[in-house]
């Protein structure tokens, strides 16, 4: 094969690329590629050609790979075409699975700037031309324009007031400062993604020690920044009328007519053809796509390396001979083509032959370990067994409604995790998350619902979600669609067949349908399926053989007669389920305990007879890869723009965001987003499932979860390396910004921070934990479903609660004494019942005294130490920075005067009617005394000592208070 004579040859430069996460660059030099160290990276001349290897582990465990190679305006003919053939051989040994993308100065893609955030500023010279010398004695003043919304793109331009305009956003570049105007027809995500370029030049070039100056096109003389930009230029001038032209961000270049092209012999003969599909592409030749702003050369699986070469010869003559500059030529392998590659043909089949992909790349693999290359990172690494996540405390309080036409209608503790299947519901789940309490709000759609109910469940929760200011998470749910939380949530849930709302009874009734609704006489089948207690299901399914299947347990019942069935393929755990669901579903009966294989005729005869069934089990969607997209929504239509490599920074808040992780979805809403486009969240995210923007082949019925800003849960943020802070700030991205520029890298909000990394019970972590187990839970309807309190709390409030009242999710509003006094008749029992508290923060809990030797040594001080995240990266220097300020402020509210040094006497004996008054005392501070006192008498603890403790223990001993 050409392919494995050719590869014999390969630049040992390229030997063990590719074989784990991350950036790796090299420079042509002498035709040949030369590593650069990581020092360099980012830093690119005019007048050399780099290769550039971004590599990525997918959500398989499968390293992937895009190349690029970068052509500087001053490079020569022969670097560039070093490096154009480089890249394919690069390609090679990595398996032939990369997509490639010849970048050209000004013109680059997308993908390649987002690698370099927030730019890249190329300099001057080159290894061949010898690289200018900066003279640090003199800073060359420069002007630059600034383009991009999401992605910035930075251009030296002529040092001229002709040069600015109302169009773009223009940075002046100065010894003492650095000035960004802004032109007036500008937008607001310009002007924020251009003073992060700010930001880069400030570090890069000023050693971060340079005063930075906003000027606003249109404002005259309005400060001395102003003046002083001005007097640069010669003086203030009114700039023209005419508009320049502006370089819009396109995604994907329209051309009037896609023309494809077979390439043999280092010629390019056109196809005629009627429209595009995928038959046309023969896995033995090389072609060329000409869509205008992009090219593509496509490179069939048994191609050899010479043609692949030749082939890329051929699309660049094209692209020479055109005069098209800006047109981007992308290489693509049979296989492994992109999206909007795949976007340009009228049909393209769905999936692709993974098994001839993974024997492809285990034979290169095999060739190139013979020649003794490492090919560690060709191989499909196993992907490793996840156990379910929540990534939030999963004990909170829980509300659920079933609705009913127009109304929905409050659940009972005992009902609220009982569905049918002709149904729609509406559930609030109300957790905290450190010292906030946040709430989900979602619908679930029953899969016999009526689309009258489902519209009112929609519009009841969009109304519950508008009374709450728009700042809870909502979602979406579709029966058989559930995502783990969901279930995790619920924890014991039971899906039965039927339904019991009136659109359901009216709907079987025209359409003169059998009534299925479960009733306790009849004969059921319920299929047992989760992963322990606290995440558990019993779904109905119909009673006939063939819903069997031998990966799970099931419950048949006929009244009074009950049967378990275990398939043989099932754990003493999933038998365990069985014993649990039957608490709930046939309480206090006999079973008849069936095993697979030894079944009594009884039990065939319920199910109409023994038939041949599945022993596969049932496969839920993957989480796959994330991938964010902007999106512009407009009289109905959906756009999109994918956010590559994105980070928390690429969220404006004046803009909706996708997150799409295939097995759900995200729709991102940010704070300065109209109410209008709020309300229609729900809808951008259906029609981005229905548009398929990633050929994923989703379903319509995917969760969809809507996150607004500052309420951003943890099973959103474990996305990002999340700032709670920044998503907390106020005014416009671009006030944000320059905000946390000027405080030296800080947000500065008037909320409290809140957690940005997936906690579950009181832990934080940056990679995911097993889930907290939940606490035993009552379900006999005469005790009340509570969940979410401690055991110290509970301890507390049974002292003072109510036997007969109504648990509430949450407590009574605190009442405040204007003359309170410390003599009351039920002070000692608050006092111990504060003391009792306090001592508990001491005492292990009882999920720590149940938990196994070696569980309590991970969890240990020591070990804690050694796993913690290392406290040095710029978005934890905030946090705890915003976390100090916090602390110091609550410092200052509790304190009054001088009272920590003042001793505690008896509040009695400290008021002016003492029979027995205190004598040693300086009478001017008696109020200081006295308020010292009673705060020592209501928690135990001087003030100071109170504002000591971690925010956690002070809101549990405040809570404690509100039960007076």
């Amino acid at each position: 094969m050409s392919l494995a004579v050719s590869m014999r040859n390969l630049d040992q430069a390229f030997q063990g690329a590719g074989q784990k996460a991350g950036i790796e660059i090299w420079r042509i030099e002498n035709s040949r590629p030369v590593s650069l160290p990581t020092s360099s990276y980012g830093k690119f001349f005019t007048g050399d050609s780099y290769i550039i290897l971004k590599t990525f582990a997918s959500k398989s465990g499968v390293l992937r790979h895009d190349i690029h190679y970068w052509l500087g305006k001053d490079t020569s003919q022969d670097e560039a075409g070093a490096a154009a053939v480089k890249t394919i051989e690069l390609d090679a040994a990595l398996g032939g699975r990369a997509v490639q993308y010849r970048e050209v100065q000004d013109q680059e893609t997308n993908k390649f700037l987002s690698l370099f955030k927030p730019c890249i500023m190329p300099q001057e010279g080159g290894v061949a031309t010898g690289f200018k010398q900066v003279d640090e004695d003199e800073y060359k003043t420069r002007l630059l324009v600034c383009k991009g919304k999401q992605y910035v793109q930075v251009k030296e331009v002529p040092f001229a007031r002709s040069t600015l305009n109302h169009e773009n956003i223009f940075i002046l570049d100065t010894q003492s400062k650095i000035f960004q105007f802004n032109g007036s027809n500008t937008s607001i995500q310009e002007r924020a993604k251009a003073l992060e370029a700010v930001q880069y030049i400030r570090d890069t070039y000023h050693d971060g020690k340079c005063d930075i100056a906003t000027i606003e096109d249109g404002k005259l003389m309005a400060d001395a920044d102003s003046g002083e930009f001005w007097a640069l230029f010669g003086g203030f001038a009114p700039l023209p009328r005419k508009t320049a032209a502006r370089d819009e961000d396109t995604t994907t270049g329209s051309h009037p007519t896609k023309k494809l092209l077979s390439v043999e012999k280092g010629k390019a003969d056109p196809i005629e053809v009627d429209s595009l599909t995928r038959e046309l592409l023969d896995t033995d030749k090389c072609y060329i796509l000409d869509c205008g702003l992009e090219v593509y050369v496509w490179m069939g699986r048994n191609t050899s390396l010479d043609e692949r070469k030749s082939a890329s010869r051929v699309a660049e003559e094209l692209l020479r001979d055109s005069d098209r500059p800006k047109s981007h030529l992308i290489r693509v392998i049979e296989g492994f083509e992109t999206i909007t590659f795949r976007s340009k043909f009228e049909s393209w089949p769905q999936t692709t032959n993974a098994t001839v992909t993974e024997e492809g790349r285990g034979k290169v693999a095999a060739l190139l370990q013979r020649q003794g290359l490492n090919v560690k990172g060709l191989l499909k690494a196993a992907p490793e067994k996840e156990e379910p996540q929540a990534h939030i405390d999963c004990t909170g309080n829980l509300q659920v409604w079933r609705v009913n036409g127009q109304n929905k209608v409050l659940l009972s503790a005992a009902d609220q995790s009982k569905f049918y299947s002709g149904d729609c519901y509406i559930f609030q789940y109300s957790y905290t998350e450190e010292d906030k309490e946040e709430h989900l709000i979602g619908t679930w759609f029953g899969k016999q619902s009526v689309e009258e109910e489902r519209a009112s469940a929609v519009s009841l929760a969009s109304k519950m979600v508008e009374s709450m200011k728009f700042m809870v998470a909502q979602t979406c749910i579709h029966e058989g669609s559930e995502p783990v939380l969901f279930f995790l949530i619920f924890q014991s849930f039971i899906l039965f067949k039927g339904g019991l709302s009136d659109g359901y009874r009216k709907y079987i009734a025209e359409k003169e349908i059998p009534d299925e609704t479960y009733t306790e006489d009849g004969v059921a089948l319920f299929r047992v399926q989760g992963s322990g207690p606290e995440n558990m299901q019993a779904i109905q399914v119909e009673a006939v053989a063939p819903s069997l299947n031998s990966s799970y347990c099931y419950i048949l019942h006929s009244g009074s007669t009950v049967f378990t069935w275990a398939g043989g393929l099932t754990s003493p755990d999933d038998q365990d389920l069985v014993e649990r669901q039957l608490d709930l579903i046939k309480p206090d009966l006999q079973t008849k305990p069936q095993k697979e294989g030894s079944e009594s005729d009884e039990f065939w005869e319920l199910l109409g007879g023994k038939t041949d069934y599945p022993s596969q089990k049932i496969s839920s969607v993957p989480e796959g890869d994330p991938h964010l997209f902007s999106c512009t929504y407009s009289k109905g239509t959906l756009k999109v723009m994918e956010i590559y490599n994105f980070t928390q920074d690429d969220l404006m808040t004046e803009d909706i965001f996708i997150l799409d992780c295939h097995s759900d979805i995200f729709v991102w809403v940010g704070q300065l987003v109209d109410t209008k486009s709020k309300l229609q969240a729900l809808t951008i995210g259906e029609k981005f499932l229905k548009q398929d923007f990633l050929f994923e082949n989703l379903s319509c019925e995917t969760p969809i979860y809507i996150v607004m800003e500052g309420s951003e849960p943890p099973f959103f943020t474990r996305f990002f390396t999340w700032d709670s802070a920044k998503s907390n700030m106020q005014g416009n991205s671009f006030q944000r910004k320059l905000t946390i520029m000027k405080h030296g890298g800080t947000p500065i909000t008037d909320k409290p921070k809140r957690r940005g990394i997936a906690s579950i019970g009181g832990r934080s972590s940056g990679a995911p934990e097993k889930p907290q187990r939940s606490r035993s839970v009552s379900f006999s309807p005469d005790r009340p479903r509570v969940r979410g309190r401690s055991p110290a709390f509970n301890a507390l409030a049974s002292r003072f609660e109510n036997p007969s009242s109504r648990n509430l999710s949450t407590p009574p509003p605190m009442v405040r004494k204007v003359y309170p006094k410390s003599g009351t008749p039920d002070s000692g029992t608050k006092a111990a019942a504060i003391a009792a508290l306090t001592e508990s923060f001491d005492r292990p809990s009882a999920r720590e005294t149940l938990m196994p030797r070696i569980v309590k040594k991970a969890a240990s001080p020591a070990a804690t130490k050694t796993t913690s995240p290392e406290p040095n990266t710029k978005e934890n220097s905030m946090s705890s920075r915003l976390e100090s300020l916090t602390i110091q402020e609550d410092m200052k509210e509790g304190e009054t005067e001088d009272e920590e040094g003042l001793p505690i006497h008896p509040y009695e004996r400290l008021t002016t009617s003492s029979t027995d008054p205190v004598t040693d005392i300086d009478v001017t501070k008696r109020e200081t005394y006295l308020s010292a006192t009673e705060f020592k008498e209501k928690f135990g603890m001087k003030r100071v000592e109170f504002y000591k403790l971690p925010k956690w223990k002070q809101n549990k001993l405040k809570m404690g208070l509100q039960l007076f």
